[in-house]
């Protein structure tokens, strides 16, 4: 039988990429089973998709502050490992990709103790926390940044690119307009806050909605619980989440405002979307998404915008400079060539599975 395993969660960053690469091994012939938390999102990306068997397990959050549930975590991790390695015995996967997240910190040791090999993916900058505590046990580390292999152990990794989810280049622009009731030749401004939603972001298009609402019409991809029935007005429609209408909303769209997660911004370059990254805050985060930005803006994909730096006026002037400057990067994103990483990740993984026994 042949058979794989994946990982990851906690965000939507830690579970696109595996449903990218899940429907592309599952034409080869292998078998699926995921392994993810009881409620994250990872379950709800991944527990429909036709022909995954999914398992939950116990996981801890692995915070970097102070809290009394820290002191519950290891005991947590510990069950997760154990459920985790109950299913590596009796699924037999031959190999196992993580695609990082606290959920799969368990899984990747659980695999040393059933003698799994593990494929991991970094998708930021700078590797994640439990990416980091999963790099020992690991077999092979891949990484989307080139300049991440200063960051990750030498000898076992390789940078490979972004895997970039094919069907979001069938987007149809129609089909989102309906969608959304646009029906004026107004340039298109989509919003997104990330997985759940971003009160800056939210804020700070509210704040300017009749300014904005001018020169376009907006999606505001809000995230779960944040609509606000009050700004229902003509050209801006609010949508908590989307999924397989993403790609649709992004053929239709011109210009990006969004966070500066790794998985979003190479997509929005690979379909040469310009865009405004307002990274997350280093005091609510590890500063991955501000390198990420950094990065981008370095290269000439994108304009980003601090968090801290976010005002009314800030951020308007930011969407009028992004607006004036859109085909100098658009220009520059046609040098980024989508590579064929996603090819390189499951000849990896077959290699891998074809060792088992």
């Amino acid at each position: 039988m042949k058979r794989m395993l994946f990982t990851g969660g906690g965000t939507a960053g830690h579970v696109i990429v595996n449903t990218a690469l899940i429907p592309a091994v599952q034409k080869k012939g292998y078998d699926i089973d995921y392994i993810g938390s009881y409620n994250g999102i990872e379950k709800e990306l991944i527990a429909p998709m036709e022909g995954v068997d999914y398992h939950s397990i116990s996981t801890g959050k692995l915070r970097r502050y102070m809290s009394k549930e820290n002191f519950k975590d290891p005991f947590k991790v510990a069950k997760g490992t154990f459920q985790a390695l109950s299913v590596l015995k009796r699924k037999k996967p031959g190999v196992i990709f993580s695609k990082g997240g606290f959920v799969s910190v368990p899984v990747v040791l659980a695999a040393k103790l059933a003698r799994v090999p593990v494929l991991i993916h970094e998708s930021d900058y700078t590797p994640g926390l439990a990416n980091k505590l999963s790099f020992p046990f690991a077999d092979r580390i891949l990484t989307t940044f080139p300049e991440t292999m200063k960051h990750v152990p030498e000898k076992k990794s390789e940078y490979i690119g972004a895997i970039i989810r094919e069907e979001l280049f069938l987007g149809d622009a129609d089909a989102a307009r309906e969608m959304t009731g646009f029906s004026d030749d107004k340039p298109v401004l989509l919003v997104m806050g990330g997985s759940t939603g971003s009160e800056t972001i939210n804020t700070a298009i509210r704040d300017n909605l009749d300014q904005l609402l001018l020169n376009y019409n907006i999606i505001h991809l809000c995230g779960k619980g944040h609509r606000e029935e009050a700004y229902n007005v003509k050209g801006y429609i609010q949508y908590e989440y989307v999924k397989d209408e993403l790609k649709d909303l992004l053929k239709l769209a011109d210009l990006v405002v969004s966070r500066a997660g790794a998985n979003a911004i190479f997509e929005f370059v690979a379909l040469k979307k310009p865009m405004l990254l307002i990274p997350l805050s280093r005091k609510v985060s590890r500063g991955d998404q501000i390198l990420n930005a950094q990065s981008f803006e370095r290269q000439g994909f994108a304009h980003s915008l601090e968090e801290e730096q976010v005002t009314k006026k800030s951020f308007l002037e930011a969407v009028r400079k992004l607006d004036e400057d859109q085909e100098q990067l658009k220009t520059h994103m046609e040098k980024y060539e989508v590579e064929k990483s996603k090819e390189h990740v499951i000849e990896l993984l077959e290699q891998y599975e074809k060792r088992k026994g």
